[in-house]
């Protein structure tokens, strides 16, 4: 086994920044993406990390590129 291990990525995300900065709630943004308030909650925390057609979704409701919404980051 070797010691160079390399650590995989976590996703994070700006999802509860935007949707703040809209003034929207969690269920606001639950229904325009399709999904629960539950998941919303999840992905604000990084519990969840949303499929590639939802995070899609969330950069055409937001009107911004995915990677300004999702990215790499490596664990520690």
């Amino acid at each position: 086994m070797s010691s160079n291990l390399v650590m995989a990525p976590i996703v994070r995300n700006r999802v509860r920044d935007l949707r703040i900065d809209r003034g929207w709630t969690q269920q606001q943004l639950a229904d325009a993406v399709g999904v629960s308030r539950q998941s919303i909650n999840s992905i604000e925390r990084d519990r969840y990390v949303p499929s590639l057609p939802l995070a899609l979704t969330f950069a055409r409701v937001f009107a911004c590129p995915t990677d300004r919404l999702f990215w790499l980051e490596e664990k520690q």
